[in-house]
Parts: structure tokens; sequence; C-alpha cells
């Protein structure tokens, strides 16, 4: 044994002499992976396992959250709308599509459905409109921006409740504030709830009131992040502010614009605070003759005042499919916008 141990110790000193050849490349790799055995290739399946599953595992949270409060409760709906369920009986017989037929055939279905969508036009649009153009003032250099900023805000800190009573109070039919002031000026009063088309005109402002501040807000956080070098290019080639505006702002923030218009869409078809809170009839049902009753008023009357959950259940899957057509159609005009701006770029 000694002399073995003399041995491997001269052939160890022979191959670090500097007159020596160097070791092959291939011996030494071998011998590192010897050396390292299974523990190392353990370590580095580890590291490609967290490099390919790593940012699935951190965004899970939400997406188990989403199933537990968002997507079950959308597919048991589903189940409740192809049964005879009651509130007070639970589970009855299935009838399949049997309650969707009874929804569309409701009188008072496809009234709120387009009331639903008028009252959508007349707040979404204009309140679009008004947020970009806020944005944009408060894009500028403004002095005392925060308290600005802050102040846009305030509306939809308000209850949506009270908003709906002070609303309902300045649009009273015959004390109300604004029929005071169309007076003053010589015009005639309107019947803000007894008229199908003002009393769609008052809950547009209402909503429109209490969001556009906040999408404002969403929208400013976009254009700060655009360069301000395009703003001084520009300038220096003529373009005033309004052009600026429309050329490098509007299209530089696309993505939040289709965004806003996007959650806009699904609040506005979901609306239910404001026209109920806005009908002063003791029923609340969307006005005498349900003139400004929407789809979400709708579920409700079937759900607790019918206690019918398989038709409330039908007509929430119908609202739900409503706002999946109108919200592919801003997608598909958001994208001929693009379009259209890339070619006028081009241009």
């Amino acid at each position: 044994m000694p002399h073995d141990v003399e041995v491997k110790t001269g052939d160890a000193a022979q191959a670090a002499s500097p007159g020596s050849s160097s070791p092959d490349p291939h011996d030494v790799r071998l011998s590192a992976r010897r050396t390292s055995g299974p523990r190392s290739a353990w370590r580095q399946r580890l590291s490609r396992w967290d490099v390919r599953f790593s940012p699935y595992v951190y965004i899970s949270p939400f997406f188990i959250l989403f199933l537990i409060v968002g997507m079950f409760p959308l597919v048991y709906t589903a189940v409740v709308s192809v049964y005879d369920w009651s509130l007070i009986g639970g589970k009855g017989e299935f009838v399949g599509l049997q309650n969707y037929r009874d929804v569309i055939e409701n009188p008072y279905f496809l009234k709120s459905a387009v009331n639903t969508i008028s009252i959508f036009l007349l707040s979404s649009v204009p309140q679009i409109l008004m947020s970009l153009a806020l944005a944009g003032l408060l894009d500028t250099a403004l002095r005392g921006a925060t308290i600005w900023r802050m102040g846009v805000l305030l509306p939809f800190v308000v209850a949506p409740v009270a908003v709906g009573i002070i609303f309902g109070s300045l649009f009273g039919d015959r004390y109300g504030l604004i029929n005071e002031a169309l007076g003053w000026v010589g015009l005639p009063s309107v019947a803000w709830h007894t008229d199908r088309l003002a009393s769609h005109l008052a809950i547009a402002t209402m909503v429109n009131w209490r969001w556009t501040g906040y999408n404002a807000l969403i929208l400013l956080a976009a254009m700060q992040s655009v360069p301000r070098d395009l703003y001084d290019a520009a300038a220096i080639d003529g373009a005033n502010r309004f052009r600026q505006f429309t050329s490098i702002t509007v299209p530089s923030i696309k993505p939040t614009v289709v965004f806003v218009v996007i959650t806009s869409t699904i609040g506005g078809l979901q609306i239910f605070a404001e026209p109920r809170m806005f009908d002063s009839t003791l029923a609340q049902n969307g006005g005498s003759d349900r003139q400004f009753s929407t789809m979400t008023m709708l579920i409700y009357d079937f759900g607790w005042h019918l206690r019918d959950l398989g038709r409330a259940s039908a007509t929430a899957w119908l609202l739900f499919l409503l706002i999946i057509v109108i919200a592919l159609g801003n997608y598909v005009l958001s994208r001929r916008f693009g379009t259209l701006t890339k070619a006028r770029r081009r241009r």
C-alpha cells in the first residue's frame, strides 16, 4: 500500500510539472461528472423546473381566487338555469331551456334589454371621451396637480345609493333643480321619471359623474409613461397640443384605452343601483311602465320577488352573453382603429 501511494503521488507531481502535457478536456469533464454525482444532476433539474414553472406558481393565486369567486358561480348559475329552482323550495325538476324561453317571452325582457343598451351607450361613450380629455388636461403642467388628481376621484368615493338619491332629487319631475333651471331660461320642464329617453339621460348622467374621474386616472397613469421626447419632436415639427394628443398620446395608450372600454362595457351593462334608486315609486321596478328597468333589475325581480332562481339564472346568462358580444364588438372596433392609425402614419 505505501508503494502504491508513492506511485500515485509521483504521477500527480509529474502531471502538475510545467514540462508535462496538459490533461485531456474530455477526461476532465468525465471526472467532474463522476465527482458531482447525482446531486448535481438533481440541482440542474430543479433549476430547469424553477425557470419553467415558477411564473405559473407566482400568478396561480389570482387564478385560484378567480375560479372560486368567478368561474364557480358562473358555472353554478348555468346549472341552476336549466332546473325549476325555487328560492324557498330549492332544486326541482330538470326543464332544460324552458327557463330561457320563458325569459325571452316575458314582456319586460326586451324592454329591459333595450333600456340596458341605451343607458350603456349614453353613459360609456361620453364617459370614455370625457375621461380622455380630462386625463389629457391632468397630464399638463398644473399647479397643485396632486390636489386636482385627488379631486376627480371624489365622486367615485360616494356610495351609489347616495348618488341615486341626490340625482333623483336633482332630476325631480316637479320640484327638481334641473327643471327649475330650465324654467329660468324659458324652457319647458322635462318628465325625467316618466319619459323613457329622459330617464336614460338622467341615469347616464349619474354614471358619468361617478366613473369619469376614475377612468381618467387610469388613462393618466398610461399617459405619463409616454416618452416626452416624442412631444418635443412634434413641437419642433410644428404640431399643436391637439395634434400631439391625437397623433401621439392616444395611439401610445391604446392598450389602456381598450382596457377602459372593456371595463366600462361590463360595468355599464350590469348597472343596477343607479336606476333602482332613481325610481321614486314604492315598487322600484324601473318606473311605472319599466321605462328605465335594466336586465339586472329583471334578475332581481325573478330571484327575489317571484322567488324563481331558475329564470333569474337564465336572465343572468343572457346578460352574460350580451356582454360577451358587445365586448367582442369593442375589441374588433379597437383593432380597426389601430389599423387605421397605422395606415395614416405610413402616409
